[in-house]
């Protein structure tokens, strides 16, 4: 097997499982925005993974302003931060995390971020989580207003880029199918799909996907490095 230099996670739904926090957010939005609540083959196929402007996009029908999505974007990441504060000791790291992190540190293996959140949650992350502790920050690639979000391949690539690795060299651990899709586009060597087992035969099916995982304790870090 092919060994790899670097590895890249997704983090809303990999690293950290707040996927339902910010579904509860989207769907009041959307009451507001259109009236009804979203399906959920809306939330997996138009959202999850979505930067806020391919959200807002969505759900306005079409191009929406930069105030629009400003607008949006604020009211819910301010909304999300408050939900996730009065979660207390249950908003924390995906279970195996710090484990893999600690054993990507000992075996001096680059790792990073690639995110779809925007840059206004990376220091809520730190402070909440400390992620500090385990990640150069300056090295986590999220949406700041200047690139294409999944499932365009542009993150990936700049976080590849700041690993110092050509993307073929790096894995990513991914969730969601637009994420996949960017790993798949940046041109990523292996792309593991984290998901529950009930998913576990859908997630296989998607263009791209190398292995599929329920828990991040499954990374394999000496098949996939050593």
């Amino acid at each position: 097997m092919k060994k790899y230099k670097g590895i890249i996670f997704d983090f809303n739904g990999v690293l950290l499982l707040d996927q339902h926090l910010h579904d509860e957010i989207w769907s009041d939005i959307a009451k507001k925005l259109i009236g009804r609540e979203l399906t959920e083959s809306e939330f997996k196929h138009n959202l999850h993974g979505r930067t806020n402007r391919s959200a807002v996009e969505y759900l306005r029908g079409g191009e929406a302003s930069d105030a629009d999505v400003d607008a949006v974007m604020l009211e819910k990441e301010h909304a999300y931060q408050a939900l996730a504060r009065r979660q207390g000791d249950a908003y924390h790291l995906n279970d195996g995390a710090i484990e893999l992190f600690e054993n990507l540190k000992k075996q001096t293996i680059p790792f990073t971020i690639g995110t779809s959140s925007p840059a206004m949650n990376i220091p809520f992350f730190d402070e909440l989580l400390g992620l500090h502790t385990w990640f150069d920050l300056e090295k986590i690639v999220c949406d700041d207003g200047t690139l294409k979000g999944k499932p365009a391949p542009d993150i990936y690539l700049k976080a590849a880029a700041a690993l110092g690795f050509n993307p073929k060299d790096c894995v990513v651990v991914e969730d969601a199918r637009s994420g996949i899709a960017a790993a798949l586009h940046a041109g990523i060597g292996y792309i593991i799909a984290i998901g529950p087992k009930t998913e576990h035969a859908a997630l296989a099916a998607v263009r791209g996907v190398s292995e599929v995982i329920e828990t991040l304790r499954e990374v394999n870090v000496e098949r996939l490095f050593r």
